[in-house]
């Protein structure tokens, strides 16, 4: 298990994690966000411009998207705590 934080009022609207890892998405304001309904997704919580994601399985797309992100909006950190 991992868990991802994605910070989005960091969040630029590039969308270079989309192409790194397809949990990550576009939402209706323009910003990354996570499907809730992607393989390997566990858990979404959002809380005002911040979301905390859990994941089942291998964190290295996770890991890709975090390293592509221009702003660094995203960090992954492994365990589910």
């Amino acid at each position: 298990m991992y868990r991802i934080e994605l910070d989005r009022a960091a969040c630029d609207g590039i969308f270079a994690c989309l192409v790194r890892d397809e949990r990550f998405v576009e939402d209706d304001a323009g910003l990354a966000t996570v499907d809730p309904a992607a393989d390997g997704v566990v858990d979404v919580d959002r809380r005002d411009d911040r979301i905390v994601a859990t994941f089942e399985g291998n964190a290295a797309d996770a890991k890709l998207a975090a390293e592509a992100c221009p702003p660094g909006a995203i960090t992954v950190r492994e365990g589910s705590e």
